[in-house]
């Protein structure tokens, strides 16, 4: 039998995503099972020893760890380019937990402003109760972060493109005026980014130098609207704290859950490439359109950071916002709503990533609850519709829009 073994790491996304590490013959099923299981059995209590000693390879507990969900985080850390992978229950599990294994009571968080509303209401709601203080970094002065730093700052924190208005943040400026943080104050700071909106396929984080990555991976990497989970990505030493906190917060990712996950990783290139694909034509679609105000679409010449984005994106993802005028309706925010209301292709929901196209109004959704400063901040309108391009035939997307549109 062929015993040669390939360097997973040397092949492409693609085969990656599908193959993972087992690039060798082996007997076994093609599928990965399911260990729908909560707790494991001893061979004797040596097991229990090596466990209590600290081996990693002895399963005890689904919480703590199990061979499906080790399977996928196996695979991702593989595409993704990581040492190490820690797969959560849902994204806001995997951030807060991202987190809480890299800053405590007393320590200072720095931020771009524009963040995905779960994590920002988490940064204001929850981390003051915790003692963890989050100030916030213009995106367009960087620089500033060296100035901003103190002996307390532990994480600077982003997302790119921001959501919802598809803002672009310079991965290796952000980068650079940490390192350079970091001399001032004499400590490691871990600069960690939300990939979720571009995914691996679009934006490699770690080779532009970041530390750490979070993303949900309900979005594009499960990509079929039918399971909720999340990702953190890093180095060996950092992901054991998060998986050490993990045990504690206890966001553990479900062994079903990873199944579907596992599953749709199969497919990943090919549903995200035809997503970017449909979005650029669906953004140039409606860029002229005499009811749309602003199209935001990192991909288009006209969006006020594209030769960032050009410089540290190979695709431009699934995501188009646009403002809508209001004709009909009193209000922009009305005429947002009577447009999402009378699409019959694309769907009304929440969420983003999945094979079909999703609409939302971020101030009725991820952005809800804030008042008029924090939407400015996160540069959200009142008649922004946020589009989660799916893989529908972009004709159709685009006649639907059309057709929707007069009833703004």
């Amino acid at each position: 039998m062929n015993k040669h073994r390939i360097d997973p790491a040397s092949l492409s996304l693609s085969t990656r995503a599908i193959h993972g590490n087992k690039l060798f013959p082996y007997r076994g099923p093609v599928s990965l099972p399911i260990y729908q299981t909560s707790n494991f059995r001893f061979e004797d209590s040596e097991d229990a020893i090596r466990y209590a000693k600290g081996d990693p390879s002895v399963y005890v507990y689904s919480r703590y760890n199990n061979p499906t969900v080790r399977d996928v985080e196996e695979k991702l850390a593989l595409m993704e380019g990581a040492e190490e992978a820690a797969l959560f229950a849902s994204g806001m599990a995997a951030i807060s937990t991202a987190v809480f294994a890299a800053a405590s009571s007393g320590d200072e968080i720095i931020s771009t402003p524009a963040l995905y509303g779960g994590t920002y209401r988490f940064y204001r709601d929850e981390l003051p109760k915790a003692g963890i203080r989050v100030s916030y970094v213009d995106p367009e002065r960087l620089d500033t972060i060296e100035s901003m730093a103190t002996a307390k700052t532990r994480i600077v924190y982003f997302e790119t493109p921001t959501n919802p208005a598809l803002g672009i943040v310079d991965i290796e400026a952000i980068v650079e005026h940490t390192r350079r943080a970091e001399k001032k104050t004499g400590h490691k700071i871990l600069v960690m980014i939300d990939n979720t909106f571009a995914t691996i396929l679009n934006q490699d984080p770690f080779a532009a130098g970041v530390d750490a990555v979070v993303e949900s991976a309900t979005k594009y990497l499960g990509g079929h609207s039918d399971v909720v989970a999340g990702v953190v990505l890093g180095d060996k030493e950092y992901l054991s704290r998060v998986k050490s906190a993990a045990k504690s917060h206890g966001g553990c990712a479900d062994p079903f859950a990873a199944y579907l996950l596992f599953r749709s990783l199969k497919t990943f290139e090919l549903r995200v490439r035809r997503q970017n694909e449909n979005a650029m034509t669906l953004a140039r679609a409606l860029e002229g359109h005499p009811l749309v105000t602003r199209v935001f679409y990192p991909g288009l010449p006209s969006h006020p950071a594209h030769a960032t984005a050009k410089k540290q994106m190979t695709g431009f993802g699934g995501m188009v916002t646009v403002e809508v005028r209001n004709k009909r309706t009193a209000s922009p925010v009305k005429a947002a709503a009577a447009v999402c209301d009378h699409l019959t292709i694309a769907v009304n929901a929440m969420s983003l990533g999945g094979v079909e196209t999703l609409v939302s109004i971020p101030v009725y959704s991820s952005h809800i609850n804030m008042n008029e400063e924090e939407l400015r901040r996160h540069g959200v309108t009142s008649g922004m519709i946020r589009i989660s391009v799916g893989v529908e035939g972009v004709e159709d997307l685009i006649a639907d829009f059309h057709q929707a549109l007069e009833y703004a």
